[in-house]
This record gives C-alpha cells, sequence and structure tokens, in this order.
C-alpha cells in the first residue's frame, strides 16, 4: 500500500518532498492497547513531554503495558509517571473497555470509521482526536485526515499557506482532496516534517 500511496502523494510537489525527506513509519511496533494508552497520554501535550511521559509509564510498567496491569497498578505509581489524575482514569476505562470487547484491528476489521470512533467515544476519556489517531495508527486506515490535531493543522498552513494567513479547515480539506485515497500516509509526512522543524 505504501508504494501506491507514495506515488498519490508525489503528484503534489509539496508532498513530493516530503516523500523524499523523511520515514514516518520508523516508530515501534506498539499493540493496540499500548497505542491507545500512548494516544490518552498525548492527550493537550508538546510531542516533548508526551514522549517523557510515554517513556516513565512504560517503564513503570516494565514495557508490558497491558489492560490488566493498568487495574491492578496503583494511582500514586501511574500519576508518579506523569499522568494526570484525570488521564489515570482515562487509561483505567480503556483497560476495562478492552477486557470487555475486542477492539484489536481483527475485532473491528468489519466496522466503518464512524462506528469506531463512535465505539471508542463511548469510553470516558477518549475523544473523537484520540479515536482519529486509533483509526489511523492502529487500525492504519488509509484515508483518515485528523484536522482536530494542532500539528496536522500547523504542519498543513506552514506547508500550504503562504506563512502569513491561517488557513480554515474547508480550505484545508480542499488541499487534502489531493491525496485521497490516502490522506493517512499524508497526514504522517506532515507530522514528520513538523516534528522536524
Amino acid at each position: 500500500m505504501l508504494e501506491e500511496a507514495e506515488s498519490v502523494l508525489r503528484q503534489d510537489p509539496v508532498m513530493a518532498a516530503l516523500v523524499e525527506r523523511h520515514d514516518p513509519y520508523d516508530e515501534p511496533n506498539w499493540n493496540e492497547f499500548e497505542r491507545l494508552c500512548i494516544s490518552i497520554i498525548n492527550q493537550q501535550l508538546s510531542t516533548a513531554s508526551a514522549a517523557a511521559v510515554r517513556e516513565r509509564v512504560f517503564e513503570l510498567f516494565r514495557g508490558e503495558v497491558t489492560p490488566e496491569a493498568v487495574l491492578e497498578a496503583e494511582d500514586e505509581a501511574i500519576r508518579s509517571a506523569g499522568l494526570s489524575r484525570s488521564k489515570v482514569e482515562y487509561v483505567r476505562n480503556a483497560a476495562r473497555a478492552f477486557q470487555e470487547r475486542d477492539y484489536t484491528r481483527e475485532g473491528l476489521a468489519d466496522h466503518s470509521a464512524d462506528e469506531v470512533i463512535d465505539l471508542l467515544t463511548e469510553i470516558k476519556g477518549i475523544g473523537e482526536w484520540t479515536a482519529r489517531m486509533y483509526l489511523l495508527f492502529v487500525l492504519e486506515r488509509p484515508d483518515v485526515l485528523p484536522l482536530g490535531d494542532l500539528a496536522v493543522r500547523r504542519g498543513i498552513e506552514q506547508l500550504y499557506g503562504n506563512g502569513s494567513e491561517e488557513l480554515t479547515r474547508a480550505e484545508m480539506r480542499e488541499i487534502a482532496e489531493a491525496w485521497r485515497p490516502y490522506r493517512s500516509v499524508a497526514t504522517r509526512y506532515i507530522w514528520a516534517e513538523y516534528e522536524s522543524a
């Protein structure tokens, strides 16, 4: 899929340059629950802060971040790794949800993107942004455009705006039309560029 996606993206000159510059697929192969926890950790944090907290949380669980481990851990231990009281509650809610339902790639394979968002946002602490991150990173749906993400919006503005004006979401969606049906892949390149700046 990646080769096909890149050939579509290369038709956009800005995207073609990003494809040459970055490899946005070089992150560890986290499982579904770990990835959801990472998205909860990342909520409203800068990339650097989120990475530091994630590292401490994974250290706390000795790299075994499972629903069972999260539910058994003391609140104070998780908080000392850098999670706020509300985020401790959110990862516990996610852990219980994973014990009750199959949120794996296989378990959600027959669900549309909207159905997945509806299912995930039923879990307290998981909003639309986190659900879209799950679609993009875990389920690897090819055509997700998470305009709720500040870095994506800033990245599109830096790459496609003339530097002086903010683009509306409608304008961003119009720019992203050229990336269909691989807007998820384009999004990864935009993040890679934004984070390297």
